[in-house]
């Protein structure tokens, strides 16, 4: 197997991959605004690096022109593709970029729809569309299924993920693989010399512990995670847990991280569903940051933290409190396609 590494997030783009809205089960009762919350995140990312948009045909690109024209977010950097999707969630459904040395590949893993719905063949062909039109040489590590919100990478042979979202049966994704099975595979296709095991993820997250809700890595040596320091909350105990894994936890050759608390914002929840309110969904792009809000005493704060965490990029706000009905925000529904 080649050499394969994964970059980091905050590693140069060539571009942002996106697919555009149009499920509306997938937020319903408050479609309508979803279409505008992707112009605003377009109109931040197309200032900054080329974005690639799948949609279901021409008549789909032609709305999602007028919605972007009126929000001032089309320009030579925003292209359209034809590629139908069932869902948006292109960190899940998406091909994972990697490099070998100076050719840019892309790890095309299966998809099932987070064991959840019947309706997902045409999401489960995305990955392979994407390396066919970034010119990358395909990699399959199918039939093993895997989500991309589900782990997070330093860039230099570290990984994170939880033992709720890969190691539970339940989830249906891929019965029988032990954590072993996994380390195996991420050293084989990332590149991946080290994971760190968390436990569980945050409340009302319907992927069943991702690690992109929950704990990221900003640089190399250092980890931002969510924390919520109200004892009776649901998320106090599991992400008081997961900070202990992360303060023991080292890198390959032994050295710890950095870590860095980020609160989580007040419980959030519509139709007396729990929704998985994170600012740790935010998006690393050439020289920004977007981060899930939520009229929330906290945005602020996560806002500080996120800003001195990247001293040298813009950091920028995006109004979430409908997009999250959704069960996702701006790290899953994007995919970045490293530099050259």
């Amino acid at each position: 197997m080649p050499n394969l590494r994964m970059p980091g997030e905050w590693e140069p783009h060539a571009a942002t991959w996106l697919a555009w809205p149009h499920n509306r089960m997938d937020w319903p009762g408050k479609f309508a605004a979803i279409p505008f919350v992707f112009a605003e995140i377009i109109r931040h990312l197309a200032r900054r690096e080329r974005v690639e948009i799948l949609v279901q045909d021409a008549r789909a690109e032609a709305k999602a022109r007028g919605v972007l024209d009126r929000a001032g977010a089309l320009g030579a950097n925003v292209r359209f593709h034809h590629q139908p999707t069932d869902r948006i969630w292109m960190r899940d459904s998406g091909c994972a970029f990697v490099r070998d040395g100076d050719r840019l590949k892309a790890v095309t893993w299966g998809f099932n729809a987070w064991a959840k719905y019947d309706n997902f063949q045409r999401d489960e062909r995305v990955g392979s569309f994407m390396a066919a039109t970034a010119g990358a040489e395909e990699v399959p590590a199918r039939p093993m299924i895997l989500e991309g919100g589900s782990i997070d990478v330093n860039g230099a042979g570290t990984l994170l993920t939880t033992e709720e979202c890969l190691l539970s049966e339940v989830q249906a994704r891929n019965p029988g693989l032990t954590r072993e099975d996994y380390e195996r595979a991420f050293a084989r296709f990332l590149g991946i010399r080290k994971v760190i095991w968390l436990g569980d993820g945050v409340a009302g997250d319907d992927t069943h512990g991702h690690v992109d809700d929950l704990t990221r890595f900003v640089a190399e040596r250092r980890i931002v995670t969510m924390v919520e320091p109200r004892s009776g909350d649901p998320n106090h105990a599991p992400l008081k847990a997961n900070l202990a894994r992360l303060k023991a936890a080292t890198d390959p050759e032994g050295r710890p991280f950095e870590v860095v608390e980020l609160p989580m914002p007040g419980p959030l929840f519509y139709k007396g569903i729990r929704l998985p309110a994170s600012y740790g969904n935010f998006y690393v792009a050439n020289g920004l940051v977007l981060v899930p809000v939520f009229n929330d005493p906290n945005d602020r704060v996560a806002l500080d933290i996120i800003a001195s965490l990247f001293p040298d990029r813009e950091v920028v706000g995006i109004y979430s409190g409908d997009f999250i009905w959704g069960f996702g925000a701006m790290h899953c529904m994007t995919q970045q396609q490293p530099a050259d």
